[in-house]
């Protein structure tokens, strides 16, 4: 957009560098409140997609958290029936002979491991991985330590979103590992169970093998639920992340506002200067106006 000077005050610009500069200063600052407008509307939209992704987290996490306290519930239901069979029933040891003589398969790996798991409670390993990066772990002990939320927040956002991301994706992958290496363990454990209620020796061996299985359960649902919970926490940690990215995007986005104005303002000074024809001193006031929302912006972008 060019800017034609009327002819009456051409006369009164000086003809010099500085005053070029001056005479371009309703432009610059026009620029520049528009470039402000569009960093202020773009960090509002950060804002509301980092709340939108919160909200999308926090439902991720309550379903996690939904899972622990079934689980949990599950394996406390299991050892209460437990101690009530225990307490109503003379328990004879399950024979592991008569077992093998039902199922062939028994005697192969897995077989193996689904009596060790029924019998001796020995599940495939089941803790929850140690966070690796020192940075998610700071900031999880952080969250759950007395500290307010203004103490934690630095910690929160030194997080590396990819980094919180490959925490995640490895904790639910040892969950889906776990669930996996049960399975087969599970059908075995199911088809014995039908083997053995239909066979001569299911009126001695039943009551055993139903407290075993009761065992059995109530350390999987207990496993299983340690790795819904540490998936659930990284979770938490996403959407307090997301949460005061979006604050973050917010209070950028206010302060772009008000550099615009500031901008806005050298023009409407700029203007009446030319007007008024007293460039020297409200011309300045522009230039500084304009310079001020210059820094102000270049401050927040990089530091706020």
């Amino acid at each position: 957009m060019k800017i034609k000077i009327p002819d009456n005050l051409k006369s009164d610009v000086p003809q010099t560098r500085w005053g070029k500069v001056l005479v371009a200063t309703p432009v610059i600052m026009t620029v520049i409140a528009t470039a402000l407008a569009g960093l202020a509307s773009s960090e509002m939209t950060r804002a509301q997609y980092s709340r939108s992704r919160a909200a999308q987290e926090q439902s991720k996490a309550g379903d996690q958290w939904g899972f622990f306290q079934a689980k949990r519930l599950r394996g406390a239901l299991q050892r209460s029936t437990l101690d009530l069979l225990h307490n109503t029933t003379d328990l004879s040891p399950l024979e592991v002979a008569s077992l093998l003589r039902l199922d062939s398969s028994l005697d192969s790996p897995v077989g193996r491991q689904a009596l060790a798991a029924l019998l001796e409670g020995q599940l495939p390993d089941a803790t929850p991985r140690a966070v690796g990066d020192p940075q998610v772990k700071a900031a999880l002990e952080a969250m759950h330590g007395s500290s307010s939320e203004a103490e934690n927040a630095p910690l929160i956002l030194r997080v590396s979103e990819t980094i919180l991301a490959d925490e995640l994706r490895a904790a639910k992958e040892q969950t889906s590992a776990f669930d996996a290496t049960m399975q087969p363990l599970g059908r075995i454990i199911d088809r014995l169970e039908g083997q053995l209620t239909g066979t001569p020796a299911a009126p001695r061996q039943s009551p055993a093998f139903v407290a075993a299985r009761l065992q059995y359960s109530a350390r999987r649902y207990d496993a299983e639920a340690r790795l819904n919970q540490a998936v659930a926490v990284l979770y938490e940690l996403q959407v307090a992340r997301s949460n005061l990215d979006a604050e973050r995007h917010h209070v950028r986005s206010q302060r772009f506002f008000f550099g615009m104005l500031a901008a806005q303002a050298a023009v409407i000074i700029a203007t009446f200067a030319i007007a008024a024809q007293k460039r020297n001193l409200l011309w300045g006031l522009s230039a500084a106006a304009g310079a001020s929302a210059i820094f102000f912006a270049a401050y927040v972008y990089l530091f706020v």
